[in-house]
Formats: structure tokens, sequence, C-alpha cells
């Protein structure tokens, strides 16, 4: 049972890269305690139109937008037209390039950093600017990253690499930003750390266990796990919490 002070009733949320996974989690969780929904997606219209119809069935009010946030001009589109929709009090930035499944799997290291660093950084910190300067003229607003738990502390290999650097810029980043905007708007980051999405169902039996394994609670965390967690950073209920990157992952050992 959600208290009255993690309510959202009358207030508005973007969610980029909310066509599945932990985007479509957040989106319909915020939604379940009364929010408004604009849902982001670069391309999945069937996944984005689906969770809409879930956002609807709770009776909250949602729009979608397809755009490539590695484009700058999209980044720029996508704030324009939230804001044009209705006035925004809350901010997510999930949207994150997918370059461990498809096409991009088989690209070089430099290819894959180049898109994790236009998707996952610049975008997220061009967009949080835009917004954030947004919200301080509203005076009021939240804004949340993501970030992983385990970008301070390393992971070998390239994709340790890629993403202790991306995700470890927006953790950093997220720390000053928050001290720039404060006291009007509250910025934090999640750290998720083994989560079964899409990606998470299909690893491999090394992957399954490795994820179990390193967690005290002896298990891979859900799209769910994460979305709860969203949910309180960005109610009321947490309202004298700002600058931080809040780890969820079971615990690491």
């Amino acid at each position: 049972m959600t208290s009255d002070h993690q309510n959202l009733f009358g207030q508005t949320a973007v969610v980029t890269g909310a066509s599945s996974g932990i985007g479509r989690a957040i989106a319909v969780e915020l939604a379940a305690v009364g929010a408004n929904i604009l849902v982001h997606a670069r391309a999945n219209r069937d996944g984005t139109e689906q969770v809409c119809r879930e956002i609807q069935s709770l009776g909250r009010e949602t729009c979608f937008e397809l755009l490539d946030l590695a484009s700058q001009q999209a980044q720029d589109d996508l704030v324009e037209r939230a804001f044009r929709w209705q006035d925004i009090d809350i901010w997510i930035n999930n949207a994150g390039a997918d370059v461990l499944t498809g096409e991009a799997s088989g690209w070089s290291f430099e290819k894959k950093l180049e898109l994790l660093w236009n998707v996952d950084v610049t975008a997220t910190i061009r967009l949080s600017r835009q917004v954030g300067a947004l919200m301080q003229k509203r005076g009021h607003g939240v804004i949340l990253n993501m970030g992983w738990d385990q970008a301070d502390t390393g992971m070998a290999g390239d994709s340790g690499e890629m993403f202790a650097a991306t995700k470890g810029a927006i953790m950093a980043f997220t720390q000053s930003l928050a001290k720039s905007l404060a006291p009007t708007v509250r910025v934090n980051c999640l750290a998720p750390g083994w989560i079964r999405t899409s990606w998470g169902e299909a690893a491999s039996s090394y992957w399954q266990d490795r994820g179990q394994q390193e967690s005290l609670l002896e298990r891979w965390g859900t799209p769910e796990d994460v979305a709860q967690m969203a949910r309180f950073l960005v109610s009321p209920s947490a309202e004298f919490i700002t600058g931080q990157t809040i780890r969820v992952d079971g615990g690491r050992r």
C-alpha cells in the first residue's frame, strides 16, 4: 500500500527509454501512484504503445515520443515537446544505448563507446541541464539519472570498461548538477546491479550464476525493484534527498 506521501497525483513525469525493461517498469509504477507519463523510446513503437495502454488503464494521461537521443536535435525536440504537452515535474533519464545485443554487439570497442557516450552521457547531461533550468523557473522539480553499481569499483573486460566510464560520468555529473540546481530542484541517481531485463533473461549460465552469486540476497533484481526505488526518490517522501547515488543491487559481495 503506497502512503499518501508517495502519491504523485497531479504530477507529470517523463521517462526516457521506457518501451521495455526498467523504463517501462518505472513508467507504470509512477502511473500507478497518480502521475501522468510521457513515454519516450528510440524506435520501438509497439512496445511504447503497449506501455501507454497500461498507463491509460490506470486512469492516467499519457503520450509518447519516438526520438533517437544520440542526436542533439532529438534531445532538444524531446524537451520542447514534453513541456508543450504538460508542465513537467519529474524527469527520469533512463534511456541507454544497447551495445550488448543485436547488431551493435558485433561492433568495435570504439564504436560502442561512441554510441554509449552520445546516448548515456551527453543526452543525460544536455537533457538534465535544459530540464533543470525550466524546473528552476517554475520553482520545483525532480531529476533522476541512471548509473551502475560497479562504476566506482570496476569490472574487468570491454563491457566493464565502457560502462564504468559512461555510468561513472553520469554519477559524478549528478552530484554537481544537484549543487547547481539546489535548493529548487532535486537530482539523484539510481545505480542498478544485475537486473533481469531482456539481456539478463537471455544471458548464458555463467552470467546467470554470476549475477546471483554477487548479490547478498542471492538473486537477480527485477525491473520492478528499480521502479519502486525510483518512485520513492521522486516522491515527497524523499524531499530531503538530493545529490545521491542509490544502489539497487541486493547488496554486493
